[in-house]
């Protein structure tokens, strides 16, 4: 490729791009499970819009293709919901994801005194399962969301934080 993939925080600009990914990222997981009215795949432009501007969003880019995203939230205890990581279909299996979620945990600490960290998949998503487990997230609950899909919940606390040494991919 010859170019550095970085990450940085998304704006408004990056909107339809960071849509048109996620489109394209949660196919996969729509066929996985059998569902094709998944959120990610019906989620409107301005919902997505609204989304920036309440939380942090991340973007990994390559020149000025948007290939990688993560978005998340604190709430008042301190306790960070990180979402909708995606990586573009052609870059996974490099560190991408990982880096995402070491950029967003770090600025969430820093910036938003988050103590813990949480997300969910669903059962199925072994490559997502793995990554989190890599980075340190255990399972906490399962919930049965219906008989095909099984959300799982996993965390760990922001002192578990790794330092990231990966400047780009």
């Amino acid at each position: 490729m010859g170019m550095s993939v970085t990450i940085s925080a998304a704006t408004d600009q990056d909107a339809e791009q960071i849509l048109k990914l996620q489109y394209l990222c949660y196919q996969s997981e729509a066929e996985l499970y059998g569902d094709y009215t998944i959120e990610p795949l019906t989620q409107s432009l301005d919902d997505l819009r609204a989304e920036l501007s309440q939380g942090r969003v991340l973007v990994a880019r390559l020149g000025a293709e948007v290939v990688g995203s993560v978005r998340a939230t604190v709430d008042e205890h301190g306790t960070a919901s990180i979402g909708k990581l995606m990586v573009h279909p052609r870059l996974r299996g490099h560190g991408l994801g990982g880096r995402l979620i070491n950029a967003i945990e770090k600025e969430l600490a820093e910036e938003l005194a988050a103590k813990r960290y949480r997300l969910l998949t669903g059962h199925r998503s072994e490559g997502g399962l793995r990554l989190y487990r890599r980075l340190g997230y255990a399972p906490v609950g399962t919930e049965e969301v219906s008989r095909r899909l099984s959300v799982i919940t996993l965390e760990k606390e922001a002192a578990d934080t790794q330092p990231s040494y990966a400047a780009s991919a």
